[in-house]
């Protein structure tokens, strides 16, 4: 789904920028009130994640593959807004560092991949829970289909962007049979990898899912061959609840998936890819102006071992993506912070 430079033309590409712009700043605002001091570090640790399962293309059809696009995961794991933040973080590391997806196509693919489909899957995420009982498992449910549609979703946002500013002439109609049919199919990985992972975090931390807040079912004890409900446990403090286990258990996830699993990852075209080839709308594609960097197509340049270079490379993108993502995710936490002290001190002046 990375929009290489030249697929769309310059006037569409300039909008989806503004359009993606205005997006990320909407998103910082909304983060404020979603991170606090647990779940600052551990959207860093999302990010990273997200990059290192991107690494893991999987066969979907006869020479096509797709990988994780990690709206849906980030928005249920850490919030809508800071959803939006994490897959952008990764975005630009991938187009930076590594000349994948065009810098001209930015905007196009923070709309597609990181705006649509945390709009798509959260909206899903949410109303699903309100018609599921209660519980965990309905929290995995909901998040497994929020998943499944946020794929073809951004599938449909790439074909409206083609159909307004595409650089070659080919039938919209066939544009968007490809695309959706073959991104329904990644669209069910991305929902196995999601609710996977959204079940292991809040097997061990509750706590720490966004998605999940509120919905914990109340405690039943038996007394006298009857279920009632147990007291109300007191709360732990927040600084008693570490988030360091899961920190690390993360991040030495990630960079094992990166660094080492992704060797065995599908070689195939991903489902852009495939449809961009077999219908031409690759025709203008133009090289990618990071195509000399040295970590260009997930390798090191100068390491000559096809092991070595790819892990070296994920394990660089895995440690530039959570340091980069922490360190925006730490600002505005703090900003965060200073707004609430501001408004405690305001209050009693204006009382």
């Amino acid at each position: 789904m990375h929009v290489p430079d030249g697929f769309i033309d310059a006037p569409v590409s300039v909008a989806a920028g503004v359009a993606a712009t205005a997006a990320v700043a909407v998103s910082l605002r909304g983060a404020r009130r979603e991170l606090d001091e647990r779940t600052a570090p551990l959207a860093g640790l999302v990010a990273a994640f997200i990059f290192a399962v991107q690494m893991l293309n999987f066969p979907v059809a006869a020479g096509t593959s797709g990988h994780l696009l990690g709206g849906a995961l980030a928005a249920i794991l850490v919030g809508p807004y800071t959803g939006v933040l994490c897959v952008s973080v990764v975005l630009l590391m991938q187009g930076i560092l590594f000349a994948d997806g065009g810098l001209t196509a930015l905007g196009v693919n923070i709309l597609n991949m990181a705006v649509v489909t945390v709009l798509v899957s959260y909206a899903v995420f949410r109303v699903l829970l309100k018609l599921l009982p209660a519980g965990r498992r309905s929290v995995t449910v909901a998040a497994f289909a929020g998943a499944l549609l946020s794929v073809p979703g951004a599938a449909v946002m790439f074909t409206l962007l083609y159909a307004l500013g595409g650089t070659t002439d080919v039938p919209i109609g066939k544009v968007f049979t490809a695309m959706v049919g073959v991104h329904v199919l990644i669209g069910i990985g991305e929902a196995l990898i999601t609710a996977a992972t959204v079940g292991a975090v809040i097997a061990v931390r509750p706590d720490l899912v966004h998605g999940a807040r509120g919905l914990a079912a109340p405690l039943k004890l038996r007394v006298g061959g009857e279920l009632v409900d147990a007291p109300a446990a007191a709360p732990v403090p927040a600084a008693a609840r570490s988030t360091r286990k899961l920190w690390l258990t993360g991040l030495a996830t990630a960079l094992v998936l990166a660094g080492f699993v992704s060797f065995y990852a599908s070689s195939s075209p991903d489902g852009l890819e495939k449809v961009a080839a077999d219908k031409g709308i690759d025709a203008k594609a133009r090289a990618h102006a990071s195509a000399d960097s040295p970590l260009a197509d997930y390798s090191v340049k100068d390491v000559d071992d096809a092991r070595l270079s790819g892990g070296l490379a994920g394990v660089i993108g895995v440690g530039a993506t959570v340091a980069v993502g922490s360190g925006i995710f730490w600002t505005v936490r703090r900003r965060r912070a200073q707004d609430l002290t501001a408004s405690s001190t305001a209050a009693p002046s204006a009382s």
